[in-house]
């Protein structure tokens, strides 16, 4: 027996979660965001079970160059974009879309020698103020990118929200109606939407939504759950009990003696730690599964392992146990933390073994 995380990875709750998706926005094409790994799934092996997708997007060439290799033939967003002529000479090769996010990117594809036109999204910044070209500037950047003869034309058109995760708050609706006043009249396709836009703004799912944690069954609102938009979620981290011991009331258990029994009871050791990807910073009482049931985890996360009040409970080595995924929303493990579930997902390290489940 292994005493070592194991991260379940389930084809069916991927494919429940394309079809809600797709049932909230009907008249969209899905680009299902896989940077960083697959928000932590495996890039490859995920995307061969997302054959009902439209494209993928990613954050870097390297990603999208390792799934060409892999034999992926769908269409890649690279949405960072290229630097260099050798990697827009790749993108060209390898029939990547490129996301322009600036002038000095712009004036690289007037300049390279290509062996093919690329497909272009501008990117224009309507009020997140990291990636984008700036309203002012964006009609000129688009003229030239218009007459630009390395861009399959029209160019497309994006923007990416900035608070759409806290419901009700008014810029989202400012950064739609700024977008849509740039763009109106303009050909090519328009993509607005993340996950949070997805999920909460139907009149700005245009042409293209790109879902990333809502297509992982997790709810990227402020607070949310997973189950207010019916998502599942598609990865259990699973792992095992390594010990069980006694512990007398008052005696203190873990690094820096932080917590205390207050009676008699009996302590669970899972073998799960911050070396793994579990959030070191997860305070006392954040629940666990074991054997299906809760239990507050005390004390604090070690490298390899943190350890679970189980009191009298008929728990014993080699049980299961659940950090988060079934049973267990990863949102509550993050709020636990003071962190997002992006995190956590995008966190599980090499040390954890996965088991894809089809």
């Amino acid at each position: 027996m292994r005493f070592s995380p194991v991260a379940e990875i389930r084809r069916s709750a991927l494919q429940h979660n394309v079809r809600r998706l797709r049932a909230i926005a009907p008249n969209s094409k899905l680009l299902a965001v896989v940077k960083a790994n697959a928000y932590g799934h495996g890039l490859v092996a995920l995307t061969r079970w997302l054959d009902n997708v439209d494209g993928f997007g990613l954050a870097r060439i390297e990603e999208a160059l390792a799934l060409r290799e892999s034999g992926n033939r769908a269409r890649l967003v690279l949405m960072e974009g290229v630097f260099a002529e050798a990697d827009l000479e790749q993108a060209a090769r390898h029939q990547l879309d490129v996301v322009i996010h600036d002038a000095e990117q712009v004036r690289l594809l007037e300049r390279a020698r290509l062996s093919q036109p690329v497909v272009i999204w501008l990117k224009i910044d309507s009020g997140m103020h990291r990636l984008g070209v700036r309203a002012e500037d964006f009609p000129d950047l688009y003229q030239r990118l218009s007459h630009c003869a390395n861009v399959i034309q029209p160019p497309h058109l994006m923007t990416h929200f900035s608070v759409a995760d806290e419901p009700g708050n008014p810029e989202t609706q400012r950064q739609i109606e700024l977008f849509h006043r740039l763009v109106q009249g303009l050909p090519g396709d328009k993509a607005l939407c993340n996950s949070a836009g997805t999920l909460t703004q139907p009149e700005a799912h245009s042409d293209w939504i790109r879902p990333g944690l809502a297509l992982y069954g997790a709810n990227p609102m402020m607070g949310g759950r997973a189950e207010h938009f019916d998502l599942q979620p598609v990865m259990t981290m699973r792992s095992k009990v390594l010990a069980v011991r006694k512990v007398k009331a008052g005696e203190p258990v873990g690094y820096g003696q932080t917590w205390r029994a207050k009676q008699d009871t009996h302590i669970a050791v899972v073998a799960m730690g911050y070396g793994d990807g579990y959030p070191r910073h997860a305070v006392s009482g954040t629940p666990v599964l074991i054997n299906g049931q809760r239990y507050p985890m005390v004390g604090r996360v070690s490298m390899d392992m943190l350890t679970v009040e189980v009191g009298s409970a008929p728990i014993q080595v080699g049980d299961d146990a659940v950090l988060w995924g079934e049973g267990l929303p990863v949102e509550e493990i993050a709020d636990r933390a003071e962190t997002i579930p992006y995190e956590l997902l995008c966190g599980t390290t090499a040390r954890v073994q996965y088991r894809y489940i089809n």
